[in-house]
């Protein structure tokens, strides 16, 4: 049965929603594991998304010795470990230290950095932000306060690309050409300009202003556009923060303009592939660490649309098209016409008791259809739509009776939803709901 409807129109994505929380944050870390259907659950943060390739090794080994065997890629550049045996905590952390993984186990969960994968590499950004990934990490973990950040709480490092500044993070840098930047907190429609040198500084000092509205107001919120403080006000609040601390700033417009993640395939100096549904057994993901050690890259870099980038230092073609073929022998996307980029699904059944079905597995069986739709697909084992990206999608939520509930996610438009028994029949669902 296929069924349209229209609905009330969707509200602005800028809008700032208040949200009361009746418990504490329990996001999932390296140290405090989550338990899921199929065993414990591990989040690794991964700063600006890079690794060494010991440090990824060191994955793989963990993966294996202590879980499933397998890697999942987050939609922030993180990594989750899944399968793991109840009691391998302890081990965990030991492998993950010794690896340099956690520099601070107190800051292990509030170290969200994101950061444009392709910086430095393509000549496309106007700023290597590699300097103000690292300032940024190291201040955050040496700042007390940052402490009581959730794991939720989210940075983003833009090289005046536009790729990560349109991730909805709750504190953005963005790199001007005249090397000054733009520090934006939440949806704010307005930043503060800040000199280049001072943006990392800025940054943590943004984070920690929103530490103290929340102290102040009682608020049990985690991210900035949940207080009931508008993120206008709170960006005055810190612009006065920032003038205290000797750091001039001066309110302009922010600025909006946003471009996608990097394409499969070789740009500029670097190789970059799509992982199929963030998922990668320790196999594939070997493969990828052989590669990047095999071009004397030192490491790769993880990618918020859950993609791996690996820079290619030197002009050696030959060695390059070879190793893009070893990647695409290892079952990773590197057409930049598949539509996998275009489809992701949460962890569904049997992961997730939450989940209602085994979302990965009709996403892959519907794939051949996702083509039907100008607009990215993403599908849930239930309505928290875990991991689901930001912006204009077509939403394929499993329904409490059965089959799906596919939605039209427009912003502006009325939303437009169809019921879908059979993932078989996807095409006339997206034809029922696509503008």
């Amino acid at each position: 049965m296929l069924a349209a409807m229209s609905t009330a129109p969707l509200p602005p994505s800028s809008r700032a929603i208040a949200v009361s929380r009746d418990r504490d944050d329990a996001c999932p870390g390296s140290l405090r594991l989550h338990t899921a259907d199929d065993g414990a659950l591990a989040r690794v943060r991964v700063p600006g998304g890079v690794l060494t390739v010991p440090q990824a090794e060191a994955l793989a080994d963990a993966a294996d010795r202590l879980g499933d065997g397998e890697l999942h890629l987050t939609s922030r550049g993180n990594v989750q470990l899944r399968g793991l045996r109840g009691d391998c905590g302890a081990r965990l952390a030991e492998l993950l230290d010794a690896a340099g993984l956690l520099p601070s186990h107190g800051h292990e969960r509030a170290r969200n950095i994101v950061a444009s994968p392709l910086s430095g590499l393509d000549g496309r950004g106007v700023r290597e932000v590699r300097p103000w990934l690292s300032a940024l990490d190291g201040a955050l973990c040496a700042s007390e306060a940052a402490r009581a950040l959730s794991g939720r709480f989210l940075f983003a490092l833009d090289d005046g690309r536009g790729d990560v500044a349109g991730l909805g993070a709750d504190v953005t840098v963005r790199a001007l050409a005249d090397g000054g930047a733009l520090l934006a907190v939440g949806s704010a429609e307005r930043a503060l300009r800040v000199s280049g040198e001072e943006a990392p500084r800025a940054a943590l000092l943004a984070a920690e202003t929103f530490l103290d509205v929340r102290r102040k107001t009682g608020e049990q919120v985690w991210r900035i556009d949940e207080l009931s403080v508008s993120s206008g006000e709170l960006t005055r609040t810190v612009g006065s923060r920032l003038t205290g601390a000797g750091i001039g700033c001066v309110p302009v417009p922010n600025d909006r303009a946003t471009a996608g993640g990097p394409p499969p395939g070789v740009t500029g100096a670097a190789l970059s592939v799509h992982v199929p549904l963030g998922r990668l057994t320790s196999r594939q993901w070997r493969t990828v660490t052989r590669v990047a050690a095999g071009v004397r890259s030192g490491e790769l870099r993880l990618t918020p649309w859950r993609g791996i980038v690996v820079p290619v230092p030197g002009t050696d073609v030959a060695a390059t098209a070879g190793a893009l073929a070893r990647l695409a022998g290892a079952g990773l996307v590197t057409d930049a016409s598949s539509p996998w980029l275009r489809v992701g699904a949460c962890i569904g059944r049997p992961g997730c008791g939450r989940s209602r079905s085994d979302v990965r597995a009709d996403a892959a069986g519907a794939l051949a259809d996702a083509d039907r739709s100008s607009l990215p697909l993403y599908w849930s084992g239930c309505e928290r739509r875990c991991g689901h990206p930001r912006g204009d999608r077509i939403d394929v939520v499993a329904a409490p009776e059965g089959g799906y509930r596919v939605e039209a996610v427009v912003r502006g438009r009325p939303a437009r939803t169809a019921a879908l028994d059979d993932p078989s029949h996807l095409a006339a669902a997206l034809a029922a709901v696509t503008p």
